[in-house]
């Protein structure tokens, strides 16, 4: 049960003073839901607003206080006109001045012959001192009008300062004294203050230096954030090795046969993947591994090979894609590699209808099919399993949290295994997949090389295109030709490929194709059948080809205006070449002048070829939130920390958060961090912790 203490912090607004459902609904739209909310909804600046006794020493065009004494209303006669109020400030004539104003509203505020206390931009205009649309106006009487500085918050449409500050300010009041959860050791060595002055010095305008991304203050409260989180990782894998699921008997002899008759041998990092994998396969554990490998490693043959240690078993198994031209491709390939041992495989989209579809259900439920690919319609109701016991996940960031763990409700516990082809850099595999034991493979299949890299500005297009045209007709490689994105908007991006498209088969008649997100599943597959198989030599694309597509005779891909890409999608994209054993090529197209950011990522697409540097090098560049897109990713939202600056606070807590669990699995000598995860609503925890 929740302590008293903290009721009022996880109190919904509506329980505040002058909170009712038209503003509750407002304040909502700030993520700010329950009182402790406004905690975490700190001011981006202050605002110095001096207070001078004679006008004449105020600084014009700057925000400044004043009294003054209200002489006389001219309410505005037609709806473009100010509404002006003539005012003395000290003897000195100024007018306070609305546009569209309410003229009650006006009335109410500056009654004549009152003296007020008045905040705003000081405006020197036509001979005379006015201050427009004022920030504040108090009674004279009211003392903290003198505060020369005041937080400004984003706010949203139908907010103002005054009420959110009000509003807040009653929170902040009621910030209960907690008992200190983080060691002495690390307090000393970050020299953190306590939770409590944490809080009340990042909302009080009066402090310096609190609104850096850097300082202290927040970086005290960023560390308890990300705590939490640990915390409450370590509890429900605690908790979740406990509990048993399949391990998995086998003889191997699916999987030596498989690895007997590959074309290719495997790397060592594949190797020593597929031992960590087997291990908990072996085990009576579930397995819930992220497999991170860059493009073209090997993630696929390392899962099938796993797989047939499932199926022999006598389990089935899944592999989940999220699109349906990656699951045929998978399907395709899938089926090749098996084709000599007794294996039934067969593949379910959201295009399989009527009886066709009530045929692969039904042999999916008797057990029949012992492979099933597919796309989210896995999961979707009415796919029954006979024996459910290997789910793999590929391309992990496209899928959120629930469709990872909807496979739980399918089988008996089956093991997870979720692959990513994005690298991530090791924060976010932290923050978004602490709950995951993770593998990666870090070489690429014996006899590849390189894709050499380089830029090129558009100035120099003409030259490009000569020499795409020698390699048609010299040589049977073929292009990929990216168009740009345009401001995310699918129309425009739709435009500029078609542009791309028409100019590139006047050169090169009967040779181009074009492909793009608005075609529908079953388009899209031709085209690529067309690509794969005709003599068809550039596929003109918007970004529908970064995920998963495998032409092996694609040599050259060509990515237009690539200063608008991020990093990691512009290594995805290069990943399209390279599948092979020959030169491949990445030509980055840009305009002739680009900002020092995107300079500096074609830089380093030209110097590395590794994803996960590159990983590493666009999260210092864009920032946690852009990497993967919070939706897709099921990447945890952080209030406070900022995964660009506290890299380092998260690997701390990580290290405390497992101390603390092993030693003490209930929390029962650590009550006061129950605390903390209530604050950071991380209730789950504590359920997980009360019933196991």
């Amino acid at each position: 049960m929740r302590p008293a203490h903290l009721d009022l912090l996880l109190s919904p607004i509506n329980k505040l003073k002058g909170v009712g459902p038209k503003l509750e609904n407002i304040i909502n739209k700030l993520g700010i839901k329950l009182n402790v909310h406004f905690l975490w909804h700190f001011p981006y600046r202050i605002i110095e607003k001096k207070y001078y006794e004679n006008i004449h020493d105020a600084p014009i065009n700057q925000l400044v206080t004043l009294k003054i004494e209200v002489v006389k209303h001219y309410p505005s006669k037609f709806r473009r006109q100010p509404y002006r109020v003539t005012c003395l400030a000290n003897e000195t004539p100024i007018d306070i001045v609305y546009f569209n104003a309410r003229h009650p509203f006006v009335r109410s505020v500056l009654p004549v012959k009152s003296i007020k206390m008045i905040s705003g931009k000081l405006e020197f205009f036509k001979n005379k001192f006015q201050i427009t649309h004022p920030s504040s106006i108090e009674n004279i009487t009211d003392i903290q009008l003198l505060r020369e500085k005041e937080p400004v918050y984003s706010l949203t449409a139908g907010l103002n300062m005054k009420s959110f500050i009000k509003l807040s300010n009653q929170v902040l009041q009621s910030v209960p004294d907690l008992d200190e959860w983080i060691d002495k050791i690390l307090i000393k060595k970050y020299k953190f203050t306590s939770w409590k002055d944490a809080v009340e010095k990042l909302h009080n305008p009066n402090i310096d230096d609190t609104y850096s991304e850097k300082n202290f203050y927040r970086r005290r409260l960023a560390f308890d954030e990300l705590f939490a989180h640990q915390l409450a990782i370590c509890i429900i894998r605690t908790i979740d090795n406990r509990k048993k699921s399949i391990s998995f008997k086998s003889n191997d002899k699916f999987r030596n046969n498989l690895i007997q008759n590959l074309e290719f041998k495997l790397t060592n990092s594949q190797l020593t993947v597929l031992n960590e994998i087997q291990s908990d396969l072996l085990s009576n554990k579930q397995m819930i591994r992220l497999l991170q490998g860059d493009v073209g490693s090997g993630k696929t043959i390392v899962a099938l090979i796993s797989m047939l240690t499932v199926i022999e078993a006598g389990y089935q198994v899944t592999l989940m894609a999220p699109t349906s031209i990656l699951a045929y491709q998978h399907f395709e390939n899938i089926s090749k590699l098996i084709n000599k041992l007794p294996i039934k495989i067969d593949i379910l989209t959201g295009k399989d209808k009527g009886r066709g579809k009530l045929d692969k259900l039904k042999k999916i439920k008797n057990g029949d099919t012992k492979i099933i690919i597919g796309t989210h319609a896995l999961i979707q109701e009415g796919v029954d399993f006979n024996k459910l016991g290997l789910s793999v996940i590929d391309e992990q960031h496209r899928f959120g949290v629930y469709q990872r763990m909807a496979f739980n409700y399918k089988g008996f516990r089956p093991s997870i295994l979720v692959m990513s082809a994005t690298p991530i850099p090791r924060t976010l595999t932290l923050a978004a997949y602490g709950d995951m034991n993770e593998s990666r493979l870090i070489e690429k299949p014996i006899g590849r090389k390189p894709i050499k890299t380089s830029v090129l500005t558009l100035k120099k297009e003409k030259n490009l295109l000569e020499r795409v045209g020698n390699k048609i007709k010299n040589s049977n490689d073929k292009f990929f030709w990216i168009c740009p994105l345009i401001e995310e908007s699918q129309e425009l991006d739709l435009k500029a490929a078609t542009d791309r498209y028409n100019s590139l088969n006047k050169l090169f008649k009967n040779k181009v194709l074009l492909i793009h997100g608005q075609l529908n599943e079953k388009d899209k597959e031709a085209t690529m059948e067309k690509f794969k198989n005709e003599d068809y030599r550039i596929l003109v694309a918007t970004t529908v080809i970064e995920v998963g597509i495998d032409i092996k005779s694609a040599t050259t891909i060509i990515i237009e205006h690539a200063e608008r890409f991020g990093l990691a999608q512009l290594h995805q994209l290069r990943g399209r070449v390279g599948r092979n054993n020959e030169e491949s090529y990445c030509i980055l197209l840009h305009k002739e002048n680009i900002n020092g950011t995107a300079k500096k990522r074609l830089n380093i697409m030209t110097e590395t070829n590794d994803g996960f540097v590159i990983a590493e090098e666009d999260l210092k560049i864009r920032g946690p939130g852009e990497i993967l897109g919070k939706r897709q990713s099921g990447l945890p939202s952080f209030s406070v920390a900022d995964l660009s600056y506290d890299g380092d606070l998260l690997e701390e807590a990580k290290l405390n958060a497992e101390k603390i669990i092993n030693n003490d699995p209930k929390l029962e000598n650590n009550k006061n961090l129950r605390d903390l995860l209530y604050i950071h609503e991380r209730d789950t925890a504590i359920r997980t912790l009360n019933a196991g």
